[in-house]
């Protein structure tokens, strides 16, 4: 007697993945990241009240903040590099527990020493500028790959948010407390960035799930072993002994300038990135610049009024939280080329400035900068998480930091004089011919449609399918 065999059981389809927003482990880093933003935005907005109140002066207000500046570029390169060799808890906790205590140095020199309140500020931006790398490093050992896209979107419409919301608020609270309480506040933010972020290394480099996570570890780690050896090879005794010691013995390890240059190395090594980062630096440091010179000019001289500029910076500032929350969701099929294109749209900024438009058309074109500027924002910070060597991350974002942000002071310092001398219809008209055509220019790139040295495999389905 034969049986017809029990039909097997249909497989489960697999459950949804968790939201990112219901991992303790991200919402504490969530926290700390916009803690730290909420503080870096506050600064520079409370002491232009300390102005206002006559507790400093304008030059003072220059002074400081230059030194602030100054700060977080001499340390963002050297947390890069400590995120990458120590824990990247610790580095945000070390460099957060800085940022804090420049906040009463700022208070105590407030009207009484402009030293001590530039001393502080270099501190509070050392402090920034070290734990940017480590955050970004620290969110690529929180949350898995699949969800990073929507972690980071998560992370800048928090900090856009805070932008918004932040002006209407220090407004209220600085008509019941003087500066000195507001700039203590500042303090007890950076202590919740120092404080909220739990340990990382949830995630491990085998199990990251991006394309040839596991691949470039491992090719990290080789790198990272080859190199270690020829400096062992190199030591007076040359004997095999020097060589065990040399790769054991943490004391040997390699100086910060050769470990901030193998960063270098594994930038060079994925050619979206540079050619990314060359477009992004062109946007910020012309058409940034531009746009905020020439804004307030064209705002008080064409049309009369300061309403064009308010309408047309929280224009800007409501299209980033657009633009973060589409794409945490949106995934084109060439995820760079569509990143490239929202970064050139920042062009619409200066061309818009060009024209005796309504006012009207000057905030839509802000609006459509801000859209733009977080579809490149949110898959330019996911494609460097995914696709860095991880025990290079913070160093790679260091450079990434260090660059763009490094540039921009000098592209304001050059536009105001440019306006004067060619005028300002040429510099904005030439200003966002390079808006556009830098972000183009790069997309031609090898590796640029993906932001990736391969396809991710559902693009390489969808061409084998056409």
């Amino acid at each position: 007697m034969t049986t017809t065999p029990a039909p097997a059981a249909a497989k489960a389809p697999a459950p949804p993945p968790r939201s990112v927003l219901l991992d303790p482990a991200f919402l504490r880093l969530w926290a700390g990241t916009t803690a730290s933003g909420l503080a870096t935005w506050a600064l520079p907005f409370v002491l232009g009240l300390a102005v206002l109140h006559r507790d400093l002066g304008a030059a003072g207000l220059g002074l400081v903040l230059a030194a602030r500046t100054a700060g977080f570029l001499a340390a963002v390169t050297v947390g890069g590099v400590l995120a990458d060799r120590h824990s990247r808890r610790a580095v945000v906790l070390w460099s957060a527990l800085a940022a804090a205590a420049a906040a009463p140095l700022l208070a105590a020199g407030l009207g009484r020493s402009l030293a001590l309140m530039t001393f502080a500020a270099a501190l509070a931006g050392a402090g920034q500028g070290a734990c940017r790398p480590a955050f970004q490093a620290l969110t690529a050992e929180t949350v898995e790959s699949a969800q990073r896209q929507q972690a980071n979107a998560a992370m800048t419409m928090a900090v856009r948010g805070s932008t918004l919301a932040g002006p209407t608020l220090t407004a209220l609270l600085a008509a019941f407390v003087d500066v000195r309480t507001l700039l203590l506040g500042i303090g007890l933010l950076w202590l919740v960035a120092a404080l909220a972020p739990s340990k990382g290394g949830v995630v491990t480099a085998a199990t990251e799930g991006g394309p040839g996570a596991e691949g470039r570890a491992q090719q990290g780690s080789a790198e990272t072993e080859a190199t270690t050896e020829e400096r062992a090879k190199a030591a007076p005794d040359g004997t095999a002994k020097g060589t065990a010691e040399s790769v054991t013995d943490p004391s040997s390890r390699a100086g910060f300038r050769a470990e901030f240059l193998e960063g270098i190395r594994e930038a060079r090594r994925h050619p979206w990135f540079l050619a990314g980062l060359a477009a992004l630096v062109a946007v910020i440091a012309l058409g940034y610049s531009a746009t905020s010179v020439a804004l307030p000019l064209i705002s008080r001289d064409r049309y009369g009024t300061e309403w064009v500029l308010a309408a047309a910076m929280t224009a800007y500032t409501v299209g980033a939280l657009g633009g973060a929350l589409v794409i945490a969701r949106l995934r084109p099929r060439s995820q760079g080329w569509a990143a490239l294109a929202g970064l050139g749209a920042y062009g619409v900024a200066p061309l818009s400035l060009m024209l005796p438009v309504h006012p009207a058309v000057v905030v839509a074109a802000y609006a459509v900068a801000g859209i733009g500027i977080e579809l490149f924002n949110v898959p330019w910070f996911t494609a460097t998480q995914r696709e860095v060597a991880p025990d290079k991350l913070a160093r790679v974002s260091s450079l990434d930091f260090l660059v763009s942000y490094g540039l921009a002071p000098i592209g304001l310092a050059l536009i105001a004089p440019a306006i004067d001398r060619f005028g300002v219809t040429p510099v904005l008209a030439a200003c966002a011919v390079a808006c556009f055509l830098v972000p183009a220019a790069a997309a031609l790139v090898p590796t640029a449609r993906h932001f990736a040295r391969t396809a991710p495999p559902a693009a390489r389905t969808d061409r084998s399918t056409d």
